[in-house]
């Protein structure tokens, strides 16, 4: 699902981001990357979604070899690719429904598709019942929600949250790991960044530690103990 072959990236003059990484993630699976700040964590994902292009190896996404993507597939690639950040970037003029929909307006939805999706990405994050509120009439973690509804709307095979509970508290936090899980269960791959040791070692799945720039540990079921 996920190659990285021999992968570096260094920016000028001399900073380098990630040193020779290599990794397989396979489909279905739910990999937690680990690591401090400046560890090159946010280099990786910025690969992914081709944000950023390798200095030397190889970014392989589903069969598909991304290190010198052209422009214009670019977005083929990103709608495979959901993605979830720290800050929730929802629009406070629209309602949840219509956050989520407006996400499938831009890629070109018809309405029949966004009638069919929308109602079924956010009974998987709970929030059918709140379709109808703004931003502003949610906790932060039901915001983080709609951002996850928001990334599962064009059905990707790969979700990436980038530390998607560091605004949440520990309840918050769990209702969304739980989410992530129950996803990464019907059969999505998911990634998830993150410096949460407690996060990643309640999950108790595979965890590949970076650090300057290297993978210095990857185990299946691993504890993240820096």
């Amino acid at each position: 699902m996920i190659q990285f072959r021999k992968v570096s990236k260094i920016y000028k003059p001399n900073t380098r981001a990630l040193d020779d990484i290599t990794l397989h993630i396979k489909p279905g699976e739910f990999v937690s990357i680990v690591g401090q700040s400046g560890t090159g964590k946010t280099t990786l994902v910025r690969m992914l979604t081709a944000e950023e292009q390798p200095t030397k190896g190889r970014v392989i996404v589903g069969g598909w070899d991304i290190t010198n993507i052209r422009s214009s597939e670019v977005p083929v690639l990103r709608r495979q690719i959901g993605m979830i950040f720290q800050d929730f970037k929802l629009l406070p003029k629209k309602t949840v429904e219509e956050n989520v929909s407006f996400a499938l307006e831009v890629a070109g939805a018809s309405n029949a598709r966004i009638r069919k999706v929308v109602p079924q990405v956010l009974k998987i994050v709970g929030l059918n019942e709140k379709s109808n509120r703004y931003p502003a009439q949610l906790s932060g973690g039901e915001q983080q929600r709609v951002v996850i509804a928001r990334s599962l709307s064009h059905q990707p095979k790969i979700l990436v949250a980038d530390e998607p509970t560091g605004n949440l508290d520990s309840i918050n936090t769990r209702e969304i790991v739980d989410i992530l899980k129950k996803i990464n269960e019907l059969g999505t791959t998911v990634l998830l960044v993150t410096h949460d040791r407690d996060v990643v070692n309640a999950l108790k799945r595979r965890v590949i530690t970076l650090e300057n720039g290297q993978i210095v540990s990857d185990k299946e079921k691993g504890r993240y103990v820096l």
